[in-house]
Protein backbone atom coordinates (compact mmCIF):
# COMPACT_ATOMS: atom_id res chain seq x y z
CA UNK A 1 0.00 0.00 0.00
CA UNK A 2 1.41 3.25 -0.73
CA UNK A 3 2.33 5.88 1.80
CA UNK A 4 -0.47 8.88 2.47
CA UNK A 5 1.33 12.07 0.95
CA UNK A 6 0.17 12.88 4.47
CA UNK A 7 2.34 11.27 6.73
CA UNK A 8 5.31 13.04 6.65
CA UNK A 9 8.49 13.07 8.59
CA UNK A 10 9.75 16.47 9.27
CA UNK A 11 12.96 16.54 10.83
CA UNK A 12 12.96 19.22 14.04
CA UNK A 13 16.55 20.11 13.33
CA UNK A 14 15.48 21.61 9.83
CA UNK A 15 15.79 25.54 9.78
CA UNK A 16 13.26 28.21 7.48
CA UNK A 17 15.37 30.26 5.05
CA UNK A 18 15.92 34.02 7.02
CA UNK A 19 13.49 36.19 4.90
CA UNK A 20 14.62 39.36 3.19
CA UNK A 21 12.83 41.53 6.11
CA UNK A 22 14.30 39.47 8.73
CA UNK A 23 17.92 39.97 7.54
CA UNK A 24 17.52 43.53 6.77
CA UNK A 25 15.88 44.53 10.51
CA UNK A 26 19.06 42.04 11.88
CA UNK A 27 21.73 44.24 10.00
CA UNK A 28 20.19 47.80 11.12
CA UNK A 29 19.73 46.33 14.72
CA UNK A 30 23.01 45.07 14.40
CA UNK A 31 24.55 48.32 13.47
CA UNK A 32 23.25 50.01 15.62
CA UNK A 33 24.36 47.79 18.80
CA UNK A 34 27.51 48.03 17.23
CA UNK A 35 27.85 51.78 17.88
CA UNK A 36 27.64 51.56 21.64
CA UNK A 37 30.08 48.80 21.76
CA UNK A 38 33.13 50.34 19.74
CA UNK A 39 34.80 53.52 20.34
CA UNK A 40 35.10 54.23 16.28
CA UNK A 41 33.71 53.22 13.26
CA UNK A 42 35.63 53.22 9.48
CA UNK A 43 33.60 53.61 6.29
CA UNK A 44 35.87 51.33 3.60
CA UNK A 45 35.87 50.22 -0.07
CA UNK A 46 36.79 47.01 -1.11
CA UNK A 47 38.92 46.80 -4.65
CA UNK A 48 39.73 43.11 -6.32
CA UNK A 49 37.03 41.69 -3.73
CA UNK A 50 38.86 38.13 -2.49
CA UNK A 51 36.81 36.26 0.64
CA UNK A 52 40.04 34.44 1.30
CA UNK A 53 41.74 37.83 2.10
CA UNK A 54 38.33 38.98 4.01
CA UNK A 55 38.53 36.15 6.06
CA UNK A 56 42.51 37.25 6.75
CA UNK A 57 40.71 40.66 7.72
CA UNK A 58 38.14 39.34 9.71
CA UNK A 59 40.41 37.22 11.52
CA UNK A 60 42.91 40.25 11.93
CA UNK A 61 40.19 42.54 13.51
CA UNK A 62 38.45 39.68 15.57
CA UNK A 63 37.89 41.65 18.25
CA UNK A 64 36.20 44.26 16.03
CA UNK A 65 32.80 44.01 13.81
CA UNK A 66 32.77 43.90 10.01
CA UNK A 67 29.58 44.83 8.15
CA UNK A 68 29.15 43.98 4.85
CA UNK A 69 25.09 45.01 3.51
CA UNK A 70 22.84 47.39 1.73
CA UNK A 71 24.29 50.93 1.75
CA UNK A 72 20.75 51.78 2.43
CA UNK A 73 19.90 50.05 5.44
CA UNK A 74 23.29 50.98 6.88
CA UNK A 75 22.94 54.48 6.37
CA UNK A 76 19.73 54.34 8.27
CA UNK A 77 20.88 52.85 10.94
CA UNK A 78 23.69 55.22 11.82
CA UNK A 79 20.68 58.02 10.70
CA UNK A 80 20.77 60.44 7.61
CA UNK A 81 19.91 63.51 9.11
CA UNK A 82 20.35 64.96 13.00
CA UNK A 83 17.40 64.04 14.55
CA UNK A 84 17.54 60.19 13.12
CA UNK A 85 21.59 60.15 13.81
CA UNK A 86 22.20 57.44 16.16
CA UNK A 87 25.01 59.00 17.82
CA UNK A 88 26.63 62.47 17.53
CA UNK A 89 27.27 63.55 13.65
CA UNK A 90 26.89 59.58 12.73
CA UNK A 91 24.51 61.48 10.27
CA UNK A 92 27.84 63.15 8.51
CA UNK A 93 28.86 59.80 7.47
CA UNK A 94 25.79 59.13 5.18
CA UNK A 95 27.41 60.71 1.95
CA UNK A 96 29.62 58.16 1.75
CA UNK A 97 27.17 55.33 2.48
CA UNK A 98 26.79 55.08 -1.52
CA UNK A 99 27.90 52.35 -3.89
CA UNK A 100 30.35 49.58 -2.71
CA UNK A 101 31.16 50.17 1.02
CA UNK A 102 31.21 47.88 4.64
CA UNK A 103 31.40 49.43 7.90
CA UNK A 104 34.28 48.53 10.31
CA UNK A 105 33.84 49.04 13.89
CA UNK A 106 36.60 48.47 16.30
CA UNK A 107 38.13 50.05 19.85
CA UNK A 108 41.82 50.06 18.32
CA UNK A 109 43.91 52.82 17.99
CA UNK A 110 43.05 54.70 14.34
CA UNK A 111 46.76 54.64 13.23
CA UNK A 112 47.36 50.65 13.94
CA UNK A 113 43.98 50.47 11.97
CA UNK A 114 45.20 52.95 9.01
CA UNK A 115 49.13 50.90 8.58
CA UNK A 116 47.31 47.82 8.80
CA UNK A 117 45.23 48.50 5.51
CA UNK A 118 48.13 50.25 3.83
CA UNK A 119 49.88 47.93 4.07
CA UNK A 120 47.75 44.76 3.12
CA UNK A 121 47.83 44.25 -0.41
CA UNK A 122 47.50 40.91 -1.56
CA UNK A 123 47.28 39.97 -5.15
CA UNK A 124 45.52 37.13 -6.82
CA UNK A 125 44.37 35.77 -10.45
CA UNK A 126 42.63 38.85 -12.24
CA UNK A 127 39.00 38.23 -12.88
CA UNK A 128 37.16 39.36 -16.47
CA UNK A 129 36.31 43.66 -15.68
CA UNK A 130 39.39 44.18 -13.80
CA UNK A 131 41.51 46.59 -15.12
CA UNK A 132 45.30 45.54 -15.48
CA UNK A 133 48.19 47.69 -14.13
CA UNK A 134 50.24 46.05 -16.45
CA UNK A 135 51.12 44.69 -19.61
CA UNK A 136 52.07 40.94 -20.40
CA UNK A 137 53.85 39.43 -23.20
CA UNK A 138 54.36 35.86 -24.26
CA UNK A 139 58.51 35.67 -26.06
CA UNK A 140 58.77 33.98 -29.26
CA UNK A 141 60.43 30.68 -29.54
CA UNK A 142 59.50 28.05 -26.68
CA UNK A 143 57.03 29.13 -24.63
CA UNK A 144 57.97 28.80 -20.76
CA UNK A 145 56.25 28.18 -17.87
CA UNK A 146 55.98 31.56 -16.97
CA UNK A 147 56.55 33.21 -20.36
CA UNK A 148 59.54 35.29 -19.44
CA UNK A 149 58.61 36.27 -15.75
CA UNK A 150 61.60 34.68 -14.40
CA UNK A 151 64.76 33.66 -16.43
CA UNK A 152 64.66 30.65 -18.99
CA UNK A 153 67.36 28.71 -16.90
CA UNK A 154 65.54 28.83 -13.84
CA UNK A 155 61.89 27.91 -15.65
CA UNK A 156 61.13 25.28 -17.47
CA UNK A 157 58.83 24.77 -20.59
CA UNK A 158 54.96 24.85 -20.41
CA UNK A 159 53.70 21.37 -20.72
CA UNK A 160 52.85 20.26 -24.56
CA UNK A 161 49.24 19.33 -22.89
CA UNK A 162 48.45 22.88 -22.83
CA UNK A 163 49.18 23.68 -26.64
CA UNK A 164 45.65 23.39 -27.55
CA UNK A 165 44.20 25.14 -25.36
CA UNK A 166 46.76 28.27 -25.94
CA UNK A 167 45.12 27.75 -29.65
CA UNK A 168 42.20 27.84 -28.47
CA UNK A 169 42.64 31.21 -26.95
CA UNK A 170 44.27 32.47 -30.31
CA UNK A 171 47.49 32.50 -29.14
CA UNK A 172 49.67 31.31 -32.50
CA UNK A 173 51.34 28.23 -31.00
CA UNK A 174 52.46 24.71 -32.57
CA UNK A 175 54.42 21.53 -31.25
CA UNK A 176 58.04 21.44 -32.22
CA UNK A 177 59.55 18.24 -31.48
CA UNK A 178 57.83 17.99 -28.31
CA UNK A 179 58.13 21.65 -27.11
CA UNK A 180 55.51 24.05 -27.92
CA UNK A 181 56.73 27.00 -30.00
CA UNK A 182 54.97 30.76 -30.53
CA UNK A 183 55.81 31.06 -34.09
CA UNK A 184 55.67 35.10 -34.27
CA UNK A 185 58.31 38.10 -34.67
CA UNK A 186 58.98 40.74 -32.70
CA UNK A 187 58.48 41.01 -28.95
CA UNK A 188 56.03 38.05 -29.31
CA UNK A 189 52.14 37.73 -28.38
CA UNK A 190 50.76 40.79 -26.23
CA UNK A 191 48.37 39.47 -24.00
CA UNK A 192 47.29 42.92 -22.23
CA UNK A 193 48.52 46.15 -21.95
CA UNK A 194 48.69 48.42 -18.95
CA UNK A 195 44.83 49.87 -18.80
CA UNK A 196 42.67 46.83 -20.50
CA UNK A 197 40.33 46.04 -19.03
CA UNK A 198 40.40 42.56 -18.69
CA UNK A 199 38.33 39.79 -20.71
CA UNK A 200 37.62 36.16 -20.09
CA UNK A 201 40.11 34.95 -22.26
CA UNK A 202 43.09 37.50 -21.19
CA UNK A 203 42.41 36.15 -17.78
CA UNK A 204 42.34 32.71 -18.55
CA UNK A 205 45.68 33.10 -20.19
CA UNK A 206 47.73 35.21 -17.30
CA UNK A 207 46.56 32.38 -15.27
CA UNK A 208 48.04 29.63 -17.34
CA UNK A 209 50.87 31.34 -16.64
CA UNK A 210 50.26 32.40 -12.87
CA UNK A 211 50.44 35.96 -13.47
CA UNK A 212 48.21 37.88 -10.85
CA UNK A 213 47.34 41.29 -11.82
CA UNK A 214 44.55 41.95 -9.59
CA UNK A 215 45.70 43.48 -6.00
CA UNK A 216 43.21 43.44 -2.94
CA UNK A 217 43.15 46.86 -1.39
CA UNK A 218 40.66 48.06 1.63
CA UNK A 219 40.88 52.14 1.45
CA UNK A 220 39.40 53.84 3.95
CA UNK A 221 36.77 56.61 3.09
CA UNK A 222 35.97 58.33 6.48
CA UNK A 223 36.04 57.95 10.12
CA UNK A 224 34.34 58.30 12.99
CA UNK A 225 35.00 58.91 16.89
CA UNK A 226 32.42 58.08 19.81
CA UNK A 227 34.63 60.08 22.03
CA UNK A 228 34.32 63.58 20.54
CA UNK A 229 31.84 62.83 17.97
CA UNK A 230 34.43 63.64 15.36
CA UNK A 231 34.02 62.92 11.60
CA UNK A 232 37.35 62.53 9.88
CA UNK A 233 37.44 62.79 6.10
CA UNK A 234 40.44 60.53 4.99
CA UNK A 235 42.43 60.50 2.01
CA UNK A 236 42.96 56.99 1.01
CA UNK A 237 40.17 57.47 -1.29
CA UNK A 238 39.54 55.30 -3.97
CA UNK A 239 36.45 53.35 -6.17
CA UNK A 240 35.48 50.01 -4.93
CA UNK A 241 34.19 46.91 -6.34
CA UNK A 242 30.22 45.48 -4.92
CA UNK A 243 30.97 43.28 -1.81
CA UNK A 244 29.21 41.44 -0.02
Amino acid sequence: MPLSKRARLVHESRTAKKSHKEQTRKLYANVQTAVSQYDRLFVFSVDNMRNTYLKDVRTEFSDSRLFFGKTKVMAVALGTTPETSCAPNLHQLSPYLTGAVGLLFTSRDPQSVLSYFSTFHPTDFARAGNTTPRSFTIPPGIVYSTAGEIATENDEPISHTIEPTLRKLGVPTRLVKGKVVLEMEGEGYTVCREGDVLDSRQTTLLKIFGVQVAEFRVAMKAQWDRKDGKVTVLEQEEEGMEVE
